[in-house]
């Protein structure tokens, strides 16, 4: 009887929409079909970028960064939901929540910094091009990118050790479909407001200070495109800056719903479907925004897929 309890108290179980039986198959279509076009639109992009000696910018080596991220940000929840949907006992092991939370924090704040770190890239190469080589040089864009990694997951350290060192009572009922910091947080049976205060301090820093800068970024971008006069430049650079603003929007925006609000006062179900965009539909969308919107991405596929064909 004490091995389990011992073993009971070592997994989670993920209730995700164990409620509404008839949601299992439609979610598990959408999750399988997201997951399928996330990692061959990321995949893809990754290829393209290091094949094709023309797009070996510093754009672009960001860009292949964020294609890194989006498919390990599926990954770690992703296949792990798609087998509990189709098993009657939906569970995770305590050691795979905490991989699984750990992974998630890091690749998500790491991602908030290289979108800010690519606005930057735009704002040097819209508003000083002249500059563009000697500031956006190699050096300075593994540097940055080290940087974005890194802080990251010491991010994702502090947030996962604060949600996990709180007293649960031998509460396992997780009502969601991965461990994600505000449906842990409800399992506590002590008070969480000053873990909650904590996290929100760790949020800011991670959400709106590089969202700020973003904003900033292309608020001297749009100035300094208002000044092109001709119509074919303008469009030019608001083409090039569009997809990112696009990403930027669908990414922070569902983000900072979610972590800059108290966890109780989301509604379950709506703080499920949030976490499902900002976690599987967005990663998925940003290569189709980048590709569909970015003629050189597209000239550059057709080179790749020529030589690949070719050989």
């Amino acid at each position: 009887m004490n091995w389990v309890n011992e073993s009971s108290a070592r997994e989670f179980i993920l209730l995700g929409f164990s409620d509404r039986p008839w949601l299992q198959m439609p979610l598990f279509v959408l999750l399988l079909i997201s997951y399928t076009f996330t990692i061959f639109g990321n995949v893809s992009i990754m290829m393209v970028c290091i094949l094709d000696p023309k797009l070996h910018t510093p754009m672009y080596f960001f860009l292949t960064n964020l294609s890194i991220l989006d498919l390990c940000y599926t990954t770690s929840t992703v296949p792990h939901m798609l087998t509990n949907i189709c098993r009657n006992k939906k569970t995770i092991s305590y050691g795979g929540c905490v991989a699984q939370l750990i992974i998630f924090l890091a690749l998500g704040a790491t991602e908030c910094l290289l979108l800010a770190v690519m606005s930057f890239d735009r704002y040097v190469a819209v508003c000083k091009p002249l500059h563009y080589v000697v500031i956006m040089n190699h050096w300075f864009c593994l540097r940055v990118v080290a940087f974005s990694w890194f802080t990251g997951f010491g991010n994702s350290v502090l947030q996962s050790s604060l949600t996990l060192n709180m007293p649960r009572c031998g509460r396992q009922e997780v009502d969601h479909f991965f461990c994600e910091v505000p449906a842990l947080l409800k399992l506590s049976c002590a008070d969480t407001k000053p873990i909650e205060s904590e996290l929100f301090f760790f949020s800011v820093l991670i959400l709106l200070i590089p969202v700020t800068l973003i904003l900033i970024s292309y608020g001297f971008i749009a100035q300094a495109v208002l000044r092109i006069r001709s119509a074919e430049g303008r469009q030019k650079a608001f083409g090039t800056c569009g997809s990112h603003m696009v990403v930027v929007a669908l990414f922070f925006g569902t983000a900072i719903y979610m972590y800059l609000q108290p966890p109780s006062s989301t509604s379950k179900d709506w703080g499920k479907m949030v976490s499902l965009f900002y976690g599987i539909i967005t990663p998925m969308l940003n290569p189709l925004i980048y590709s569909l919107r970015n003629k050189d991405m597209k000239e550059a596929f057709k080179r790749v897929m020529k030589k690949i064909f070719f050989l």
